[in-house]
C-alpha cells in the first residue's frame, strides 16, 4: 500500500513539475503578445482537452513531458531571405519553416514568436527551467525547514555496557559511566557540568573536556528535571582539525589525547533547518546534477553494458522514469527502524526536488529541441543585433533557427532511444534502495 502511495505521489509530483515548467514558458509568451495555441501535459493521444480563449489546454496519455505550442517559432522564408535549396536536409528545413508559418493566422505575423526581441525570447525559453529551479527550492525548503533532517539529538538513544579497552566488552571491563549512574534511554540533556546544551555536539564537547572528573548532568526525564552526578572515564581519542579530519604527528602517526567518556549513543530525531541553509543545499545538489549530465554519455554506456552484459548497476547509475518511480515507492514503504511518516515524506519531497533539478539542468543543454538550444539561438540573434548597432549598420534579419530543425530531429531520436534504454534497464536490472 505504501509502495503504491509513493509511486502515486511521485507521478503527481512529476505532472505538477511538467505543468509548471510549461507554465513558465506560456505566461511570459502570452504577456509579450505571442499566440499560444496549445498547452499540453504529456505526449501521444489526447485524453482530455478544453479550449479557453485562443489556447487549447489538455492532458495526453504519456506523462513523459509536455509542451506549449508558440505560434511562429521559426521565421518565415521571407523574413530571413531564404532561397530554395536542394537536398534532404534543405527539405527538412523548408518543411519546418512551412509548418511554423502555417500556424500564423492572417494579419497576426506580429504575434509570431520569431518577432520577439532577443531578451524577450530568452525570458520565454528560460521561464520553464527557472520554474523547475524555483520548485526545487520550495520542495527542499519544505523538506528541510518544515519537516527536518534526521540527526543526533541531545538525548539518550542507547547506553554502552562498558568502558571497552579493546573495542568490545570483555570480562573485567568496568561498566560505562552512564550505565553506572542510572541514565536511561529517552533522557534528554539540559546541561553538562554547568554548561547548558542544545545539541548533541554540545554534549560531546563538554564530556570530552572532562576526562576522569565527576560532572553533574541535568536531564529531563518523563517531563521532570533531575540532576545526576557522573564520574567520567578516560579514553584516548584522535585529535581532529577544524575540518573534522584526524591530525597526524611528525612521525606520521595519528595524534591522540585523553578525553572524557560517558558511554551514550544519541537518539536520532528530525531537526528543522534554517531557511538560510536551503540555498547551500540547492547549490550543492545542482552542481552534482551538472556533473551527472556532463558525464551522461559514459554513464549511459555503463547502463547498456550492465543491461545487456554481465555487469551490475550500482547505486550511482543513471535511472529513468521507471527507476525513479521504484525509488519513490521504496522510500515510502521500506521497513527501516526509526523511520516514520515524516521522514518518508521528507524523502519523497527531496526526490521530487532532485527531479526538478534534473529538469532544470538537462533542459539547459544547448541542443534543440531542448530549451537550451533555443536559448543559444536567441543569444546568437541578440549578438548579431548588438554588433550591427555598434557598427551603425541596419538591423539584421531574425536568426534562421529553422536550420536547426535537422539537429532537433536527430536529438529527439537520441532522447527517445535513451528513454527506452533506461526503461528497459530499470525493469531488467533495477536500481533499488533495499539492494
Amino acid at each position: 500500500m505504501l509502495f503504491a502511495l509513493g509511486v502515486v505521489v511521485f507521478v503527481l509530483g512529476l505532472l505538477l513539475s511538467i505543468a509548471l515548467h510549461e507554465l513558465g514558458h506560456m505566461v511570459p509568451a502570452k504577456r509579450f503578445g505571442v499566440r499560444v495555441s496549445q498547452y499540453m501535459i504529456g505526449f501521444g493521444p489526447t485524453l482530455w482537452s478544453r479550449t479557453r480563449g485562443e489556447t487549447e489546454y489538455g492532458i495526453k496519455a504519456i506523462p513523459l513531458g509536455g509542451y506549449v505550442r508558440l505560434v511562429g517559432m521559426y521565421p518565415t522564408a521571407e523574413a530571413v531571405g531564404a532561397r530554395p535549396r536542394a537536398g534532404r536536409i534543405a527539405e527538412i528545413v523548408q518543411s519546418a519553416r512551412e509548418a511554423s508559418a502555417a500556424e500564423i493566422l492572417p494579419g497576426e505575423d506580429h504575434r509570431a514568436f520569431y518577432r520577439l526581441s532577443a531578451p524577450k525570447k530568452l525570458l520565454v525559453m528560460l521561464g520553464g527551467p527557472v520554474m523547475n529551479l524555483v520548485l526545487a527550492f520550495v520542495l527542499l525548503a519544505v523538506a528541510l525547514c518544515g519537516i527536518g533532517l534526521l540527526g543526533p539529538s541531545p538525548a539518550v538513544g542507547e547506553l554502552s555496557p562498558c568502558v571497552a579497552v579493546s573495542g568490545e566488552c570483555a570480562p573485567g571491563d568496568p561498566p560505562a559511566p552512564a550505565l553506572a549512574a542510572g541514565l536511561r534511554p529517552g533522557d534528554r540533556f539540559l546541561a553538562v557540568d554547568g554548561t547548558p546544551v542544545t545539541q548533541w555536539s554540545d554534549v560531546q564537547s563538554a564530556v570530552r573536556a572532562a576526562p576522569g572528573r565527576t560532572v553533574e548532568l541535568v536531564l529531563e526525564r518523563e517531563g521532570e528535571q533531575i540532576s545526576v552526578p557522573v564520574t567520567l572515564a578516560t579514553a584516548e581519542r584522535p585529535v581532529t582539525g577544524a575540518d573534522g579530519e584526524p591530525l597526524e604527528g611528525p612521525d606520521g602517526r595519528p595524534l591522540t589525547e585523553a578525553a572524557g567518556f560517558l558511554g551514550v549513543v544519541p537518539a536520532y530525531e528530525l531537526q528543522r533547518q534554517p531557511l538560510t541553509e536551503v540555498p547551500a543545499v540547492l547549490g550543492r545538489a545542482t552542481w552534482e546534477t551538472v556533473k551527472v549530465v556532463g558525464t551522461l554519455p559514459a554513464r549511459l554506456w555503463d547502463v547498456a553494458r550492465a543491461t545487456f552484459g554481465d555487469g551490475e548497476r550500482d547505486e550511482s547509475s543513471v535511472i529513468g522514469i521507471v527507476g525513479v518511480g521504484r525509488i519513490a515507492g521504496e522510500a515510502a514503504s521500506a521497513p527501516v527502524e526509526g523511520v516514520g511518516l515524516a521522514e518518508r515524506a521528507a524523502a519523497l519531497l527531496s526526490l521530487l526536488a532532485s527531479l526538478n533539478l534534473a529538469l532544470f539542468v538537462f533542459n539547459l543543454v544547448p541542443l534543440v529541441p531542448l530549451d537550451g538550444g533555443h536559448v543559444v539561438g536567441a543569444l546568437w540573434e541578440g549578438l548579431k543585433r548588438q554588433v550591427a548597432r555598434w557598427r551603425g549598420a541596419p538591423a539584421p534579419r531574425p536568426a534562421d533557427t529553422a536550420r536547426m530543425a535537422p539537429l532537433a530531429y536527430a536529438v529527439f531520436v537520441v532522447l527517445a532511444v535513451t528513454g527506452l534504454l533506461l526503461v528497459y534497464a530499470d525493469i531488467v536490472r533495477p536500481v533499488s534502495l533495499t539492494g
